[in-house]
């Protein structure tokens, strides 16, 4: 009992000694040991290092949840040291209800079709989504954060010792400089300047040894860096393979679309009136339009010298299509097209072909020409040369 009292008042005199040491250097009162400059940019690479390294951890944090909600939820598992439940991506949700949607119009109409074709795309994007979040959260995200709540809370733990070192420095070097002035005035308190001599050696060595330790933890800051650039290269990697994965689930979409759009507005140009409506059969897609540029068609008139009647009516046989005097153009394909049926042409990826429209045509589709091959062929197939 009565140890841990004068222990308790010893660490009460040291705490009081170092406040009022603290408190005169603020004031301008006491002089401060100063650190050199080697070691001074050590302490500011440290904290630029760890202010930078948690910007970039939330910041991607939020990039791979936007929800805040479910960060603070995944954050509490992390703390309780609990699996964080599995969630549904937003795209294999948009999926499951696409999918449900079109058993309920009927999944061998041409709109349930088209929604389970673009929900399982939906789900394939969801899954690389969620591989995606996996991979950056174990190769980036994690080493950020043992950086911060390992490293960093140890170098903090010795700055904030070599802090206390430094204040018992000078404060055993205040006390020394006031013994020597006592001094100087009577020669009886040459037993205070050697004690105080004697703390000031044991201060200093302290002081240098705890000043080494944290060097050598400032200086392991250049590792760290190594290896927040190899976890970089990985995000950066997993960052690439996902959008592939989203771009090559698109394109084959796309061409599932296209296709497809080929045997549902098929009755356009075969006459079949009952199988798409007017509407539907001249509304181009979103994505036609964004990508492609528009190709100039030629007014609807009642009758065109050269071309049969039956194009203004919506049929189309290739024999009797001749080209028009002035609008063909150079195109090149884009993807692999497989006509749907003997009023289209085939085309293969790359190749050179002629196109045009004539008048009544849906602006989606144009007039195909390769040698003496011809057939209507689709907009979104084909990159339009000037």
């Amino acid at each position: 009992m009565e140890f841990n009292v004068k222990k308790l008042a010893s660490d009460a005199g040291v705490f009081f000694s170092r406040a009022m040491q603290f408190t005169e250097e603020k004031l301008g009162q006491a002089e401060k040991t100063e650190l050199d400059a080697h070691f001074e940019n050590l302490l500011a690479r440290a904290d630029c290092t760890k202010n930078w390294t948690e910007k970039i951890l939330r910041q991607t944090e939020v990039l791979l949840q936007p929800n805040p909600s479910a960060r603070v939820e995944e954050f509490l598992y992390e703390k309780l040291d609990r699996k964080v439940p599995s969630r549904v991506t937003n795209g294999e949700l948009l999926a499951q209800y696409m999918t449900e949607a079109a058993n309920d119009f009927g999944p061998g109409t041409p709109y349930g079709k088209t929604l389970i074709k673009v929900g399982e795309t939906q789900r394939r994007l969801g899954a690389a989504e969620r591989e995606f979040i996996r991979s950056a959260s174990i190769n980036f995200l994690t080493p950020l954060r043992n950086f911060l709540e390992g490293d960093w809370r140890t170098i903090s733990k010795e700055r904030r010792i070599l802090q206390n070192r430094r204040l018992d420095l000078d404060a055993c070097k205040a006390r020394l400089k006031k013994a020597k002035a006592a001094e100087a005035k009577a020669a009886l308190w040459n037993d205070e300047v050697e004690k105080a001599e004697h703390e000031l050696r044991l201060t200093q060595t302290e002081f240098d040894r705890q000043a080494e330790v944290t060097r050598l933890l400032l200086e392991g800051i250049s590792s760290t860096h190594v290896n927040h650039l190899r976890c970089l290269h990985e995000f950066v990697e997993s960052q690439t393979n996902y959008y592939a994965q989203c771009y090559q689930f698109m394109l084959d979409l796309q061409k599932q679309l296209g296709s497809s759009k080929g045997e549902i507005f098929s009755g356009t140009f075969v006459g079949n009136a009952e199988s798409a409506s007017p509407a539907a059969a001249t509304s181009p897609p979103a994505v036609a339009a964004a990508t492609l540029p528009a190709v100039p068609t030629i007014p609807v008139v009642p009758t065109i010298v050269g071309v049969p009647n039956t194009v203004a009516e919506g049929v189309l046989n290739p024999n009797e299509v001749k080209p028009p005097a002035s609008g063909t153009r150079r195109a090149r394909v884009l993807y692999d097209y497989e006509a749907a049926d003997s009023t289209e042409l085939a085309l293969l990826a790359d190749e050179m072909i002629t196109v045009y429209s004539l008048p009544g045509m849906d602006p989606d589709w144009l007039i195909g020409e390769r040698g003496n091959q011809k057939g209507k062929v689709p907009v979104t197939y084909l990159e339009l040369l000037s």
